[in-house]
């Protein structure tokens, strides 16, 4: 058994729990334990964030229990109704949001949420690669259960002024800018290039993993009062804050930790080019520490990053309109004849989720094998606008048939969003370009995913809007016009991925065995 030899400098860098588990260990931790600690770690991390992100769209039918079709004829009666609310509750649901401009009160506090979140993503990354990214994360995670749960108190404090709940969720949205680039860029630290899409495909299963656990739990504590819907998410992100606290190892250098023996040998045999680390250590690069972070401006230079970025956009204009707007959807759907009740309703949503993780999988799997990650994307970004048509034409025939084109709307949908936002974002934040500088990959993560953000705020409220004013078919036609775009934004990309393949395969034809055409047949060679 090793003992532990570290010096104190190198232990006071070591997260508590890190160093809790080497002294009942007896000695260091091996590098795949450390990897297998980032992974369980980041995937609680960024599930909780979602889970506390999805419970707006539970509540949302408990607030405004209205149908869309009888809401507001125009944004602009906010303004002229919001004063005279007396404060209490008319005819169900909560005042402000129950009355005929709930639909769209509830959209707009989406759009602040997702406004504020794009915005705050782009100084979070600046920052990220700048500070101790286990303190980052830690804090913005405490900070994004603490305004989650005020959201709920306004249910026992009977609080129905609107900007109350917008100034909370506002303050969530800037909190929770900071866990996206922070577990990338975590992860990024500690793992190889090789099967990067299919390994970042199965550990970006968090997103729909949270949003399936906000769903449930939102929806389970409605029936005690929809404040506890945000109290108890806000609790759980609070909670596992601490857990990251105390045992995420940012990078090896803070925890000294080596690749075993067997692992290097590999990379040796296969290629460093394969199984190199997402960024370079201290030990790869002596003068890795003197380089600068790069710059936001320098990173949107970085080629593919503004065609991910605008791709992004979209796909994420479809995936949270469907994340803040699809329990509310459900239940104002009729299926079979019959309307769901709100918790049956957001129980079922949670199929979308499952056919994202299935997406992001298959999506990392794919774009591994063809090496190809724009075709994979832009693929699948075409394949769901028929998928969104049938969903909205035929999930009312049945439970069955709602939940089966559900499942593959949210594969079609969350698959390139996965793929984008995780493996992309790798890419892209060790660019050749940057000739090893490891300071990039936040900035070029938040980036990328602050983009996609803006699309994130815009569908929500077009939505809120849309389907006021005219129908959730508009709303449905939007969503297939933005997926339409997405992929057209990676034609560019993918062509040149087609264009590389094609040379690729050049060389093995020219080294096939050349055809006799004397003796008609193929010689040997």
């Amino acid at each position: 058994m090793g003992s532990l030899m570290q010096s104190e400098p190198e232990m006071e860098k070591k997260p508590v729990g890190i160093r809790f588990l080497e002294r009942i260990k007896g000695s260091k931790l091996s590098y795949n334990a450390y990897q297998a600690v980032v992974l369980i770690v980041t995937f609680l991390a960024y599930a909780s964030y979602h889970a506390a992100r999805k419970t707006t769209s539970i509540v949302k039918s408990a607030l405004d229990p209205q149908s869309p079709d009888t809401g507001l004829n125009s944004i602009l009666l906010r303004f002229t109704s919001f004063g005279s609310s007396s404060g209490k509750l008319e005819g169900g649901g909560w005042a402000p949001f129950n009355g005929p401009n709930g639909t769209v009160l509830l959209g707009e506090i989406d759009v602040a949420f997702l406004a504020v979140y794009a915005f705050g993503m782009y100084f979070a990354g600046h920052l990220g690669d700048r500070m101790n990214l286990r303190i980052f994360l830690t804090v913005g995670m405490v900070g994004t259960g603490l305004f989650t749960s005020l959201f709920g108190v306004g249910y026992w404090a009977n609080i129905h002024s609107f900007y109350y709940f917008l100034i909370m969720q506002m303050l969530a949205g800037l909190f929770q800018s900071s866990g996206w680039p922070s577990v990338v860029a975590v992860v990024g630290n500690w793992f190889n290039k090789k099967k990067r899409g299919l390994i970042m495909g199965i550990w970006n299963a968090h997103t729909s993993v949270g949003n399936i656990t906000g769903s449930l739990i939102a929806a389970a504590m409605l029936r005690y009062g929809w404040g506890w819907s945000f109290v108890v998410p806000g609790v759980v992100i609070v909670l596992i804050g601490l857990v990251n606290f105390a045992f995420l190892p940012v990078s090896p250098e803070i925890v000294g930790a080596e690749r075993d023996e067997d692992i290097v040998s590999s990379s040796e045999k296969i290629g460093n080019s394969v199984n190199e680390p997402l960024l370079l250590s201290s030990s790869d690069s002596e003068t890795d520490d003197k380089k600068r972070a790069v710059g936001f401006i320098e990173a949107w230079k970085i080629p593919g990053v503004a065609p991910f970025a605008l791709c992004l956009f979209f796909a994420k204009l479809v995936a949270y309109t469907f994340l803040y707007w699809l329990p509310f959807y459900v239940s104002h759907t009729a299926i079979e004849g019959e309307y769901l009740s709100d918790e049956t309703a957001g129980n079922l949503s949670t199929m979308f989720d499952v056919g994202g993780v299935v997406g992001g999988i298959m999506a990392g799997y794919i774009s591994d094998r063809i090496g190809a990650r724009a075709i994979t994307a832009a693929s699948f970004m075409y394949c769901s606008i028929p998928a969104l048509f049938f969903y909205r034409s035929y999930g009312h025939v049945s439970l069955l048939a709602n939940a089966s084109l559900m499942f593959l709307t949210g594969m079609l949908v969350n698959g390139p969003y996965a793929l984008i936002t995780t493996a992309v974002s790798a890419d892209l934040g060790t660019h050749s370009s940057l000739k090893g500088n490891s300071r990039a990959l936040a900035t070029v993560t938040a980036i990328i995913d602050g983009t996609g953000s803006v699309g994130a705020a815009v569908g929500p409220l077009l939505t809120g809007y849309i389907s006021s004013r005219s129908s959730w078919t508009a709303v449905f036609t939007m969503l297939m016009g933005a997926a339409f775009v997405a992929g057209l934004l990676l034609t560019r990309l993918v062509m040149a991925e087609v264009a590389e393949k094609i040379a690729e395969s050049r060389p093995s034809e020219e080294c096939r065995t050349p055809v006799d055409h004397e003796q008609g047949h193929v010689m040997e060679v």
